[in-house]
């Protein structure tokens, strides 16, 4: 009989391969490499996305992409998701920055690919959004985030919101599979 206190590995798709998990206080490069590409990943794509969006668009005239399913719609956010909080970009920029912080200090312990691309959605997404406020008009920390795409009865966001929301969707589906941030799968009763 096993012992209820003892972790049970989670499934290969998930976690990785036994060898890929890392011995009792080791660490595992493998999901290290898988957060910290995928969060590369995400930054340059908003960071590019962001560039093209203001080289070609002007704000206040949408362009339809996929019907009205999609528009591209350049607008500068002051706030958070939904434009709210605006006036409040300084204590939204350190939330994010304790956030991006929160998820490198954490990533050492990852030992699962959901959690791995979870965590480099999250931070590159975070740190996209980070870029904006701290180096875009009207000021540092007072930026205003680039926000383009558009969708009926939705707020306008960018590729770094679609990232932090994938993160999210992934969080919760890792913790309802029982998948623990080091790979191994909580005990059910």
């Amino acid at each position: 009989m096993e012992d209820a206190a003892t972790p049970e590995p989670a499934d290969s798709p998930s976690a990785g391969s036994p060898s890929s998990t890392p011995a009792a206080g080791g660490r595992s490069w493998k999901w290290t490499v898988v957060f910290g590409g995928v969060g590369l990943v995400v930054l340059f794509l908003d960071q590019l996305t962001k560039a093209l969006a203001l080289a070609h668009l002007t704000p206040g005239e949408p362009v339809n992409v996929i019907g009205s399913l999609l528009k591209f719609n350049l607008i500068r956010n002051s706030g958070a998701a939904f434009s709210l909080g605006a006036g409040y970009t300084p204590y939204i920029s350190a939330v994010q920055i304790a956030v991006a912080v929160g998820v490198v200090y954490l990533s050492r312990k990852l030992g699962s690919a959901g959690w791995s691309v979870a965590f480099g959605l999250l931070f590159g997404g975070a740190v996209g959004n980070i870029l904006d406020r701290i180096f875009r008009e009207p000021s540092p920390f007072h930026g205003h985030v680039v926000d383009f795409l558009q969708t009926p009865h939705w707020a306008i966001f960018n590729v770094a919101d679609m990232a932090v929301t994938s993160a999210a969707v992934l969080l919760v589906i890792q913790t309802l599979r029982g998948i623990k941030l080091d790979g191994t799968r909580e005990q059910r009763k």
